[in-house]
């Protein structure tokens, strides 16, 4: 499921957002300053980010630089009511990805987010297909050759965040803080475990393989 930080000072606009998105299938969290919302992009992994501009502390010019220090990738979109050119120039040479001037129409916040996502590769189907493996997000299941494969709730997540980004690496630490509550689980070995059991799961598919690399975590090869 793609991952969304809004990061909107004005708390009723926040959630307004934070719900329409849930509706729309997005996993979303919310904060309400620059700082927090660096902290939270520290130890979770984000799929979007979605900042306003005029925030007390740090403001979204300054998160969005900061956020280009640790992440060239990321795609981030500036919501504001500053809708002069000089506002909208020194927010694209920040870095963001798009400008959006309040009052925002959420529907198309909606298109413009899914807009981005396809550009980044980001997978917000609720089907994914690879060969014979297939993960149907509405039902929660997946298929290997048309055989249910029987993941826990959890394992589906995971191979399906996995499957969402082909060959991209998830440190353990990453797969922790998305996964599991981090005030309960303290030792990495939880996610080695739960890939030993998604493996065997995934026996009888040859269309993909979720690989070990050495000293950094996890990613999906495809199998051509």
């Amino acid at each position: 499921m793609v991952r969304i930080l809004v990061v909107e000072d004005d708390e009723m606009l926040n959630k307004s957002i934070a719900m329409f998105l849930e509706q729309k299938g997005f996993q979303v969290d919310s904060s309400f300053d620059g700082n927090e919302a660096f902290d939270m992009l520290y130890k979770n992994h984000y799929d979007l980010v979605i900042s306003d501009i005029m925030m007390p502390v740090v403001d979204g010019y300054k998160l969005v630089e900061r956020i280009r220090q640790q992440d060239k990738n990321i795609p981030i979109i500036l919501m504001t009511a500053k809708e002069d050119f000089g506002s909208k120039q020194r927010g694209f040479n920040c870095g963001v990805d798009d400008y959006l001037v309040k009052p925002v129409d959420l529907q198309e916040l909606h298109l413009r987010i899914n807009a981005i996502l396809r550009r980044a590769n980001i997978n917000t189907s609720k089907r994914l297909e690879v060969g014979s493996f297939v993960m149907d997000v509405e039902e929660h299941m997946a298929y290997i050759n048309g055989e249910a494969v029987k993941f826990t709730s959890r394992e589906f997540d995971i191979v399906f965040k996995f499957l969402s980004y082909p060959k991209k690496i998830f440190s353990r630490s990453q797969l922790m803080n998305e996964f599991w509550n981090p005030d309960r689980y303290s030792s990495s070995r939880t996610v080695d475990v739960y890939i030993t059991k998604i493996r065997e799961k995934l026996q009888g598919c040859k269309d993909f393989e979720i690989v070990t690399v050495h000293g950094l975590g996890y990613k999906v090869v495809i199998n051509e």
